[in-house]
């Protein structure tokens, strides 16, 4: 027998092999929940389904359907309920899952002609009819030779693919009704608890619409970014017609040692865009000021620098004054629910000394620029001043920088609004995207390791309190930008491996965080490592391993 101990410190004797399935109610009990509201468990701090047979004396905690990770699942099962239901109806043709949109995922389904609304409409109506059923999603391991048998009828050409590169001999695969897949993640165990989804038509394809996770069970109006797709769009065409759309053929580069011409082709890419965003500038009349804002670890501080060098190109000369200089300090700054200083809300800068100063930038007089001490956690003034000359042009960057609340004094004519974010269009294989939140927290982990001296349990503890900043302040300011430019590189999650798996690798099962270090471990193994050596001196990549031209 095992023991296996819950988060009230009660505890069961088990039969090894038993499923946290078989004794739900225990755990409900002990976490006072409700069955139903437990979408999967914790065991020694690895988040695991509600099927996984435990063999050894652990520790289990409720993963609950309205937390992040809860939320996770039920899209990752409603992604599988999908597959399952476009192999029932269109056996000869491929699901490929595109990148999310709002509180959606892009899918389209390959043919000479775009899904039409019929087919949006049987699709929707057997992904019910599934639900119905209340069927039990399963797991079968299977010898490497046999997934490929079964990869290769079911026409999942990418990951199929991705077996070359990771050879394990023993593949766990989900089943339902036929269809099977390679076992990632955790799923929900029955697809009773589907209970809310939407399929729309969006352009060439549709949207896979989920719950947010703030309330599940209910969908939202959230209907697209017609901005957002339009740059996603333009990577994804992009990356067809140099052949790469997927991990695998990222790694075919590696294994052939042809990545080097792919680094370089990326990096030119994403210059363009940044010479693409000067011309902009430069086309519309009387811009003053740069206005750059984008979410955590997108690459805003070389994208800034980027942009500069572009704009010289033009014939300007950027002058760039930091966001963070105007913090009103700390005795003033709010604090959030818990009593911590909230200093990513709008009131923690001083608003009127920022539009002040600019006012009075832009009347051609000169200013006393401020800094700030972070750890006095107070303004201070060093005698450096300021005044704009006849070419110079403003770079403001910074978390409110899209907020039109952060410059209310400023004409909007003299704007130009740019917000740049991570928007990778690789997927991991046929129905698997890769989260740019993913891409993010990966580069955020590399950086605060090499320059911050964070473990990656560290960052990984605070990423939540980061996303939370997101959403209240950047994300419902992403349209009002004048240009979206994408920061990724498709090449760099290859390079981020070689630094992040010893970081992960570190987290114990004895932390919190271990359930999301692992996670991010067997999303790496999907990535063959590129050594560093291979990345320009002026990539935005290098702001996060080091090594960089620019001087931060």
């Amino acid at each position: 027998m095992i023991t296996l101990t819950f988060s009230n410190s009660t505890s069961i004797s088990v039969r090894p092999g038993m499923q946290p399935k078989d004794f739900l109610d225990k755990i409900a009990e002990a976490e006072n929940v409700s069955a139903a509201d437990i979408a999967a468990v914790r065991i020694n701090n690895e988040v695991c389904s509600l099927t996984y047979s435990i063999d050894y004396n652990a520790t289990i905690e409720a993963v609950l359907a309205n937390s992040s990770e809860g939320a996770t699942i039920y899209r990752r099962t409603l992604c599988f309920v999908l597959a399952a239901s476009a192999h029932t109806l269109f056996p000869d043709k491929r699901l490929i899952v595109g990148h999310s949109l709002g509180h959606g995922y892009y899918y389209t389904l390959d043919g000479e002609k775009p899904i039409t609304l019929f087919e949006i409409s049987q699709l929707k109506a057997q992904m019910h009819l599934l639900v119905e059923k209340n069927l039990e999603i399963t797991q079968t391991a299977v010898s490497y030779e046999e997934a490929l048998k079964i990869l290769e009828d079911l026409n999942l050409q990418q990951t199929r693919k991705s077996l070359e590169f990771h050879c394990p001999p023993r593949i766990v695969m989900n089943q339902l009704t036929g269809f099977s897949d390679i076992y990632y993640l955790p799923l929900l165990h029955r697809t009773g608890r589907l209970t809310a989804f939407d399929l729309t038509l969006y352009e060439d394809g549709f949207l896979l619409r989920f719950p947010p996770s703030h309330t599940p069970g209910k969908l939202d109006e959230d209907t697209g970014n017609p901005k957002l797709f339009n740059v996603y769009k333009r990577y994804k065409d992009w990356g067809k017609r140099i052949g790469v759309t997927a991990a695998p053929e990222l790694n075919q580069f590696v294994q052939e040692r042809s990545f080097r011409d792919f680094i370089n082709i990326t990096e030119t890419l994403q210059n363009k865009c940044f010479a693409d965003a000067a011309d902009a500038i430069h086309q519309k009349d009387n811009v003053k000021v740069v206005l750059i804002a984008g979410p955590s670890s997108s690459g805003k501080t070389t994208s800034s620098k980027k942009l500069a060098q572009q704009l010289q190109v033009n014939g300007y000369t950027p002058r760039v004054i930091s966001v963070d200089n105007y913090y009103v300090g700390r005795e003033n700054t709010p604090k959030d629910e818990n009593g911590n200083y909230d200093y990513e809300c709008l009131e923690a800068l001083d608003v009127a000394l920022l539009n002040e100063n600019l006012v009075l930038l832009f009347n051609g007089d000169e200013i006393d620029v401020p800094t700030y001490d972070f750890v006095a956690g107070a303004r201070r003034y060093t005698g450096k001043k300021m005044r704009l000359e006849k070419n110079d042009i403003l770079i403001l960057e910074g978390i409110h920088a899209l907020n039109d609340k952060l410059t209310p004094l400023i004409d909007p004519a003299l704007k130009f609004k740019i917000y740049v974010s991570a928007l990778t269009q690789l997927n991991l294989d046929d129905l698997t995207r890769i989260s740019t939140s993913d891409n993010r927290l990966i580069r955020r982990i590399v950086r605060d390791s090499q320059f911050r001296g964070k473990s990656a349990a560290d960052t990984i503890a605070m990423w939540p309190n980061v996303q939370k900043g997101e959403r209240l302040h950047i994300f419902p300011f992403q349209n009002n930008a004048d240009i979206m430019i994408n920061t990724a590189l498709d090449y760099e999650l290859s390079v981020l491996k070689v630094y992040a798996e010893p970081l992960l690798r570190c987290v114990s099962p004895l932390q919190k965080e271990y359930s999301e270090a692992t996670r991010l471990l067997k999303f790496l193994t999907h990535f063959s490592p590129i050594p560093s050596n291979f990345v320009p001196s002026q990539s935005l990549l290098r702001e996060f391993i080091g090594g960089s031209e620019f001087k931060y």
